[in-house]
């Protein structure tokens, strides 16, 4: 039986994430921390009380062996290394950590034999999503980028967009040699370019969850290639999925696809 900490646990992806733990059959939900913890009564009646924290001193007093992180970016970087220092594996859901923070916590948990797991999205369509995009930027190398989440969400461009872009970058055979013609009358109209020719848009609005399309253009053709989550849940099979592989994985492992 895994024990499991989540934090962030009163937020949408938190308390998702605490009932996946809560029913699947091998894993055990001992801490469920956030600042507003003690005002969520659906997490407080998950399990025995207790469970419900604004303590994150609580996963070491509950003996958690993996956290789940759902908070914000200006939290997660502390909460990671906190866990790290106590031994605690840790997968991150939490997007927008930046590059030079995150190979530092990955040697810290090289250096302790410490699982720390971070993906920019759970959802087993979205990896597939990112696998095609890749593989059609070997042919069409000229591609924007449309991510649309809810309007709560934290940061933009968000992380699956970001990932996308990295791994067409990296698929392509040659750099794309666009060349747009539009100037912008109002800054940011064309979106974010994020190298190599490759732009993103963020759209937040309420009653999205969670979307993303890859227009890829050709002469005399387009190839849009769109994943949606439609409810959270559909998260929920990658994060039980990392809880469950993360105590074998020393050191810092990127992405979903390298639990395929």
């Amino acid at each position: 039986m895994i024990k499991v900490g989540v934090l962030g646990a009163a937020g949408k992806m938190g308390s998702e994430v605490c009932h996946a733990v809560h029913a699947a059959t091998d894993l055990a939900l001992v801490a469920g921390i956030d600042p507003f913890a003690s005002e969520d009564e659906s997490l407080a009646g998950l399990v025995a009380p207790g469970v419900a924290s604004a303590s994150i001193e609580t996963l070491a007093e509950t003996g958690t062996d993996v956290v789940v992180d759902f908070t914000h970016p200006d939290a997660v970087v502390g909460n990671i290394r906190w866990c790290l220092e106590h031994d605690i594996h840790v997968v991150v859901g939490t997007t927008g950590i930046p590059a030079d923070e995150l190979a530092d916590l990955g040697a810290l948990a090289d250096a302790r034999g410490i699982g720390l797991f971070v993906a920019p999205n759970f959802a087993i369509g979205a990896v597939l999503m990112m696998r095609f995009a890749a593989e059609a930027a070997r042919y069409l190398p000229i591609a924007e980028i449309i991510e649309l989440h809810h309007d709560q969400k934290a940061d933009a461009p968000s992380g699956t967009s970001l990932a996308t872009a990295a791994a067409m970058r990296a698929a392509r055979a040659e750099v794309s040699k666009r060349r747009v013609e539009s100037v912008e009358t109002t800054p940011g109209a064309l979106g974010a370019d994020v190298g190599d020719g490759i732009r993103i848009h963020s759209v937040r609005l309420p009653g999205l969850v969670a979307h993303q399309e890859v227009i890829l253009g050709g002469p005399g053709e387009t190839l849009t290639i769109r994943h949606d989550s439609l409810d959270r849940a559909g998260f929920m099979p990658g994060v039980l999925l990392a809880v469950r592989s993360v105590p074998t994985r020393p050191g810092l492992t990127v992405g979903l696809d390298q639990l395929l």
